[in-house]
């Protein structure tokens, strides 16, 4: 159990939070269903305080899903927790997130707050949140830009309050491994068995699955991330992304979830149906091209031994295959195995002349279809029927 890391997956809530992807309460019931198959721990449902349509989706996926620890967002306001307690009142596992920033500049410029009143502003909410339920979570926003001090602080009053989880998030995606390690790796030290530490990060510089896993290695136990890495400005840390490294590197990353990993790729493509885009073609684990093969070089090695190109079977993930692409980087290995494929058994003088009017005709296009080789076959064979009949 020291090795179980806990997904917390934001995706109806701060995935739909960033431009384009804005869901209905049928859409988030669809997503909840599919993120239960999926298999995360908690499943944080919406904001209730910020729109009516939020109140709905929290409170139907509690319906619809009573075995599921299901979280609402609040801030560390009387309004907002009693709006989230309304709307897991259905829920057999419920959670209330609460959250307030602790950042020097946010209590500047945002709060116009001192240290002391958000301090005592975030042990009030833990207080009140935990008189409707006593699994409470606190957030201090912008965690990694706080004097360590003082969210050292802030972290043992809101655990002292009732708090079962502590979230440090890297909120506008600042913080590097090396650093936000040793931040997390001091606050699992200050708290020791008396709460989770959680992590959320944000991928401004590229570096939230990076810093999750930093997180992780460093002591902290639940991770709060996204299906495809959606989520405000340039997204979350992305759930699959964290999962497979697990999963794939488990000699230096020995740490378990309860991920059914052949569903990430569906989970991904249900997310892309229902809101306005999907992940790039080169995007790690579900984009188009992540079990995709161009280069001659790589198409070769591969039909030789799949693990020179690919450290991770794609079925594992729910892909239902590997792509070979054949473009003007393929080579006659390639080449050849699609002919195959498609029912033609070339000899070396046909898969020459035939390599070499598909490289011609890839010069001029993305990629050649399937309808293409065949006719390029075809009309080579049909060549070679005339020459024949011609001697």
């Amino acid at each position: 159990m020291a090795n179980r890391v806990y997904i917390f997956d934001t995706t109806l809530r701060d995935g739909e939070q960033s431009p384009g992807c804005s869901m209905t309460v049928p859409e988030k019931l669809r997503m909840a269903h599919k993120l239960v198959e999926l298999g995360v721990d908690i499943l944080e449902a919406g904001f209730p305080i910020a729109s009516e349509g939020d109140f709905e989706a929290v409170d139907a996926i509690s319906r619809e899903y009573p075995w599921i620890q299901v979280a609402a967002l609040a801030r560390a306001a009387t309004m907002d927790i009693e709006r989230a307690a309304k709307s897991l009142e259905k829920a057999k596992r419920p959670r209330i997130h609460t959250f307030i920033a602790t950042s020097d500049i946010h209590l500047k410029f945002k709060l116009k707050k001192s240290q002391q009143q958000v301090l005592d502003e975030a042990v009030a909410a833990v207080e009140l949140a935990r008189s409707y339920t006593d699994d409470v979570e606190f957030s201090a926003e912008d965690a990694t830009r706080t004097d360590h001090d003082y969210l050292e602080k802030v972290s043992r009053a809101v655990v002292a309050a009732g708090a079962r989880t502590v979230n440090l998030p890297d909120t506008v995606g600042y913080s590097v491994p090396e650093e936000y390690g040793a931040l997390i790796a001091r606050m699992v030290r200050a708290l020791g068995d008396s709460a989770i530490v959680s992590v959320h990060c944000h991928d401004d510089l590229g570096l939230a699955v990076a810093n999750s896993i930093a997180a992780v290695q460093a002591g902290a136990r639940q991770i709060e991330c996204t299906i495809n890495g959606i989520g405000e400005r340039a997204g979350n840390a992305a759930l699959e992304e964290i999962v497979m490294a697990f999963h794939t590197r488990h000699d230096k990353l020995p740490f378990e979830t309860k991920i059914v990993t052949e569903q990430l790729y569906s989970a991904s493509q249900m997310l892309s149906q229902t809101i306005t885009f999907g992940p790039q073609p080169n995007k790690a684990i579900v984009g188009e091209n992540a079990f995709a093969h161009e280069a001659g070089i790589h198409q070769d090695g591969y039909l030789k031994e799949k693990s020179t190109y690919e450290i991770m079977d794609p079925k594992s993930v729910g892909v239902p295959e590997t792509k070979l692409v054949l473009g003007k980087h393929s080579g006659r290995h390639a080449l050849n195995d699609r002919c195959q494929h498609l029912g033609f058994t070339l000899d070396r003088a046909e898969l020459d002349e035939v390599y070499e009017r598909f490289t011609a005709m890839a010069d001029r296009k993305k990629g050649v279809r399937n309808d293409e080789i065949i006719a390029l076959v075809q009309q080579v064979a049909s060549e070679k029927s005339v020459a024949a009949a011609n001697d």
